[in-house]
């Protein structure tokens, strides 16, 4: 069937960006927690910390079923109960401040035959931001995406921008990426296997450009100030995902394994009280570039 289909791809997935990001690392071992859920189904939850790079960061797949809450019925604006739900989903918080964090998720989602889309993106969040290794980023992700569609790129990037803005804080998460829901063959298209295949690609693009941005930035030298600004940046990622995430949402909604929900959020952050960084500071210009609508390509 389709739906193990897509969760045995997944699991592939996750395996090779574990293989890639120990040798990235050097030092750093994932260990690999297997879980089932009460509801039904379960996954595998593998986190590195303490790595040489890598301070904290987690490479999670989950394929789940049973009922679907209320709540979630509502929000998906849906009416029937029994779901089925597989994904992949990254978090790696690094311990050097001029390594970016990075997110990515992938997933599949289905009720039945007529209600089942895919999802997903990447986006990063330096701490500091620098121009080329934005645009590399971007680079990198529209070529993932114009491999299937050219209309995907733009289209996701503005979604992206929207969708990871701290409101509160009006300012973005970081410089972006990609961001997609709801893909299926009535509004791209492509045939759900062609869908599989984009959401695999964008699985596979993970790896090559979070181990160029590491060794772009991981032998730099930095200053406690860098790192002190590191844990205020982290600070922000926690405000998005425990206030704006979906991911986080339907897991907590869903009765999902707690350790495997939380495990996007960073080892330690500060909240210092109106922390406002000095005019044309490294800090100051990073803060500049926290904004919607930038073009990196």
């Amino acid at each position: 069937m389709f739906k193990e289909e897509v969760a045995e791809r997944y699991k592939q997935i996750q395996d090779e960006i574990c293989r890639g990001l120990e040798i990235a690392d050097g030092k750093g071992k994932f260990e690999e927690e297997l879980w089932e859920r009460s509801g039904g189904g379960g996954g595998r939850t593998r986190i590195m910390q303490n790595g040489a790079v890598i301070e904290k960061g987690g490479v999670n797949f989950s394929a789940v079923h049973g009922k679907l809450p209320e709540a979630v019925k509502k929000a998906f604006n849906v009416t029937e109960d029994d779901f089925f739900a597989t994904g992949v989903s990254i978090v790696i918080h690094p311990n050097h401040p001029l390594v970016p964090i990075i997110h990515m998720n992938i997933r599949y989602f289905e009720l039945n035959e007529e209600t089942r889309w895919f999802g997903g993106g990447i986006d990063l969040t330096p701490h500091y931001v620098f121009e080329n290794d934005a645009r590399f980023f971007h680079h990198k992700l529209k070529q993932a995406c114009d491999d299937f569609s050219t209309d995907f790129y733009p289209k996701f990037k503005t979604h992206a921008d929207d969708y990871f803005f701290i409101k509160h804080r009006e300012e973005t998460r970081g410089i972006g990426g990609i961001f997609y829901d709801r893909l299926k063959p009535e509004n791209t298209n492509l045939s759900w296997e062609q869908i599989l295949d984009f959401s695999a690609n964008v699985g596979e693009t993970f790896l090559p450009i979070y181990t160029e941005l590491i060794d772009r930035n991981r032998d730099k030298e930095f200053t406690e100030a860098h790192k002190e600004w590191q844990y205020q940046r982290r600070s922000r990622y926690v405000e998005f995902n425990l206030v704006y995430d979906s991911g986080t949402k339907f897991g907590l909604e869903t009765n999902g394994r707690i350790e495997s929900i939380l495990m996007s959020l960073p080892p330690q952050a500060n909240w210092g009280y109106n922390v406002q960084p000095e005019v044309n500071s490294e800090e100051y210009k990073t803060v500049q570039l926290l904004k919607k609508g930038i073009n990196w390509v």
